[in-house]
């Protein structure tokens, strides 16, 4: 079956390309090329010179003409050095495209006041080049002629009789209004697709023609799971039962005119599918990412508000950027784990800051950036060990399926498992190949945002970074690839930029990096205060970027042959003067750094436009793509995340509720470890993973959750509520009538025969705190339940809500808690093979708890087997320099060490060198 090759990032403009090979019509177009360059260069000043006479003729050259009457001569003599300065203008161009594609240094210069001069030049440059080599390519600036534009897909409801009429597509369009609801009943796009278009999953194109349009109520269509009463929809060309209106009729207007609902044959089939639906009919059963109608939510008190929705169609669909900020994150967590104190949790986030973290989970692509990071890196180092420099890298575009990446000059050759399309102006590596490649040790070096250097090789294009998302996958720039100032404008400029920092600061496939904020940003060193800083002005920063700069060409091979240097990058939402624009431009041209500036800068290699609708643009490379945007509250949710993970001080663990016995459950739902539900009946693998995290939601609040609630939790980007209604029907029919109970409110919980073996564990060690004889029998009863991570194999992207609740924090903390008291007793009862195997079952499910670690080393050394000792050093040391989040260990268990067994860090420097 033949595969689709993923699509490139598309635009109003796309990139010119130059085939590799030449033909008969590329020879003939050159030496045309050749004629037109010859006679323009060389041709024109030669006529000017023979027929008409120099630049600055004598009657410009009196300075009487200025303040006498101006005559016929003065005229022609004026005309004649216009004509000339048009020609040197021509003639710049030309030694600037001529430049660029023989010295092959990426995108050309700007010759100021000379787009379509430059562009002329450009294609003539071009196509004379290629007569001589099948290499040179010039990086093209814009192809004049925009690709046509896709006809609208615009998504609207509608409201009244149909009009069966054929007008002129360019003067009408088919509109729909969204009815107001109809009992509990409301719209759904599914239902507006199924009624319009004679397909319910046709919804999509409805979507994608409104998505961000403004309605009457000011409000914009930004997911697909809500629209209002009132919203006109904008319809595809093949829509029925619709309004035929002007294509420029506000949408107030048709509102206006278009009262009331459409007119349908009023045979009862209306009525009977609506009935049809509320009975659940499969009909309208769609998968967990369509349409799920909330408005009835919005009338239930006890129900959580939507709002954190807006939270996860940011920074869930900032992928790349969730995943380096989920990196660091965890480093931060371990450090605070590093200074918990007994009894104490670490601090969790709140409020914006856990539903940030929510989202984080849900849209991190962590695979995407290992690949970005290790197909990079392997890339660098294969080109320096055929000791070639690396190609500019302008651009790049990750898919599920393949990374690629738009290099200059192209090159046929790239390393493998790299391979060349297009003639070698894309690199492209597949997806299953980078899942292959060796990922040595952890992404993290030493320090919060330090890359270790014994990844495979150097990070040779730090500066790419997320600018949206196409059709197809996420887009990438490199900064540096620019040469020069990249202009960013429009209305959220700040949101823009802080995305970019974000990203930057957190990627994996960077070394060394530091980034400048200009003008905002303070907060972000929370999250990275190595990398980041801010500065109030682009005058604090400039004379120290002017004496850092550095050669492109430099850099980049010291970065594959692993003598780096810093990657550094400038973002500024100040604006700057026209002496600072001057000199930033000079410094981006011979500099290896990136430059993002806001404000209308003349300077600019590129400029990154946000529209109003949430697009960026960049005319220069032809792409444009869903914006990625760090907007204010998300920004705010962000930074109090990571403050919080910087708290030292911990949380008070809530005491845990009695249970009225011990007795076996008829239903026991396993979180300590592998996921498991026993004393259930067998239940179809493709809904089993659901049915058992509903389970486990419930489980774990036991006063009883609301259905809309459940809803939200499980499918957080959204679903129709028949989906909902019959997951939850499912269940029930799994559980028994028993064991799962419906209170008068509409909250589900389950029953008292249904138990979890975190509540056992909860139990046993509350009763060991009461019983001093048996304290020891309990707490090694309670660490038996322990077989692994909390959790352990749940499906990528669930259970993302448990960062905004308290169970994680618990369990690590609980757990710790119960094996360093076992430890204590064992210790205190002369038993160091009891204390350390309570310390090992602990640490299968909470491994980054550095007291365990240190009650593991105390209680072996008190076994007094130093062989054991050394063991147990050697291990906590290599897992301390491999460890996915990387940071070393604890201070003090490295003090520890140094007291038990003074002679480790010879061992550890034997077995390295080993």
């Amino acid at each position: 079956m033949p595969t689709r090759e993923p699509g490139r990032p598309q635009g109003r403009h796309t990139s010119a390309r130059m085939p590799a090979r030449r033909s008969a019509g590329d020879v003939l177009a050159g030496l045309a090329a050749l004629v037109v360059l010859v006679a323009l260069v060389g041709g024109v000043p030669y006529a000017l010179l023979t027929f008409i006479g120099p630049p600055l003729r004598p009657e410009l050259l009196d300075l009487e003409t200025f303040t006498s009457r101006v005559g016929p001569s003065t005229i022609v003599a004026v005309l004649v050095l216009l004509v000339w300065l048009a020609w040197f203008q021509l003639f710049a161009c030309v030694l600037v495209e001529v430049y660029a594609g023989v010295r092959r240094v990426g995108m050309p210069a700007r010759v100021p006041l000379s787009g379509g001069t430059q562009a002329l030049a450009n294609k003539l440059v071009g196509a004379v080049l290629l007569l001589f080599t099948t290499g040179a390519m010039l990086a093209p600036i814009a192809k004049l002629t925009p690709t046509p534009a896709a006809p609208p897909v615009t998504a609207v409801a509608y409201s009244a009789p149909i009009v069966e009429k054929t007008l002129e597509t360019n003067k009408t369009k088919k509109v729909y209004v969204v009815q107001p609801p109809h009992g509990r009943h409301h719209e759904s796009l599914w239902e507006i697709a199924e009624k319009c278009l004679g397909d319910g999953r046709r919804y999509p194109e409805i979507y994608r023609l409104n998505q961000a349009k403004a309605q009457p109520d000011g409000t914009r269509l930004k997911m697909a799971d809500l629209i209002r009463p009132g919203w006109v929809l904008d319809m595809p060309d093949d829509a029925r039962n619709v309004h035929i209106v002007p294509v420029d009729q506000p949408r107030d207007q048709t509102l206006r005119e278009h009262p009331g609902r459409a007119q349908v044959p009023d045979d009862g089939r209306a009525h009977a599918e609506v009935e049809k639906e509320k009975r659940g009919s499969a009909k309208h059963r769609l998968p967990e990412q369509q349409d799920q109608r909330r408005q009835e939510a919005e009338q239930q008190p006890i129900v959580r508000e939507s709002q954190n929705n807006e939270l996860v169609e940011y920074l869930a669909g900032a992928s790349l950027a969730a995943a380096g900020l989920l990196l660091v994150l965890a480093r931060r967590r371990r450090e605070q784990l590093w200074r918990r104190v007994f009894g104490r949790r670490i601090a969790r986030p709140r409020g914006d800051a856990a539903e940030a973290e929510v989202a984080l989970r849900l849209g991190g692509d962590a695979p995407g950036a290992r690949i970005l990071d290790v197909g990079l890196r392997v890339l660098g180092a294969e080109l320096a060990r055929q000791n070639r420099t690396p190609p500019i890298v302008y651009a790049a575009h990750l898919s599920p399926r393949t990374l690629d990446l738009w290099v200059h000059p192209p090159d046929p050759d790239p390393p493998a498992p790299w391979t060349a399309e297009d003639g070698g102006q894309v690199w492209r590596l597949p997806a299953h190949e980078g899942r292959l490649l060796p990922d040595r040790t952890s992404p993290w070096g030493a320090r919060a945002g330090d890359h270790d250097h014994t990844q495979p090789g150097g990070a040779p294009y730090p500066g790419l970074v997320s600018i949206g998302t196409n059709v197809h996958g996420r887009v990438l720039i490199d900064l540096e690839a620019a040469q020069g100032l990249i202009n960013v404008r429009g209305p959220q400029t700040t949101a823009a930029l802080a995305a970019l920092a974000v990203e930057l600061a957190t990627n994996r496939w960077s070394d060394r990096m530091r980034v400048t904020l200009v003008g905002f940003g303070e907060e972000l060193t929370a999250i990275a205060p190595d990398r980041i800083r801010a500065v109030g002005g682009l005058a604090e920063v400039l004379p120290e970027l002017e004496a850092a700069a550095a050669p492109r060409r430099e850099v980049l091979t010291g970065r594959i042959s692993g003598s780096p240097r810093d990657a550094h990058y400038l973002l500024s939402a100040v604006a700057p003067t026209h002496e600072e624009a001057r000199r930033l431009a000079l410094l981006a041209r011979r500099d290896t750094a990136g430059y993002v500036v806001a404000g209308d800068v003349p300077h600019a290699t590129w400029t990154l436009e946000i529209t109003d609708d949430g697009k960026a643009k960049i005319t220069e490379l032809g792409f444009e793509v869903d914006a990625q945007l760090l907007p204010r509250r998300h920004y705010r949710a962000l930074v109090e995340l990571f403050r919080t993970a910087g708290r030292l001080d911990g949380e008070d663990i809530p005491e845990a509720d009695p249970l009225p016995g011990l007795h076996p459950p008829a239903v026991e739902i396993r979180m300590l470890g592998p996921i498991e539900v026993l004393g259930l009946g067998p239940l179809e693998d493709g809904r089993l993973a659901l049915a058992t995290e509903l389970l486990v939601y419930l489980a774990t609040h036991p006063g009883g959750v609301h259905p809309v609630v459940l809803g939200g939790v499980l499918w957080p980007r959204g679903v129709q509520d028949l989906v909902r209604d019959a997951t939850i029907a499912r269940v029930a029919e799994w559980l028994g009538p028993r064991h799962l109970l419906t209170d008068e409110a509409g909250r589900l919980r389950l029953g008292p025969e249904v138990r979890t073996d975190w509540a056992l564990f909860r139990e046993l060690v509350r009763r060991s705190h009461g019983d001093r004889m048996a304290r020891a029998v309990l707490l090694e009863k309670a660490l038996g339940l322990v077989r692994g991570p909390l959790l352990t194999g749940r499906p990528p992207g669930r259970y993302a809500w448990l960062a905004a609740e308290d169970l994680e924090y618990d369990v690590a903390a609980e757990v710790a808690d119960a094996a360093h008291q076992l430890c204590e007793i064992r210790l205190g009862q002369d038993q160091p093979d009891a204390a350390v195997a309570a310390v090992r079952a602990a640490l299968l499910l909470a491994a980054d708890d550095e007291g365990l670690w240190r009650d593991l080393l105390r209680a072996t050394h008190a076994t007094e087997d130093v062989v054991r000792l050394r063991a147990v050093v050697e291990g906590l040391t290599r897992r301390a320099a491999s460890h996915p989040y990387g940071g070393g260990m604890a201070p003090e268990t490295e003090a520890l060490i140094e007291e038990l067994l003074p002679t480790w860090r010879i061992h550890v420097v034997r077995e390295s060198s080993a």
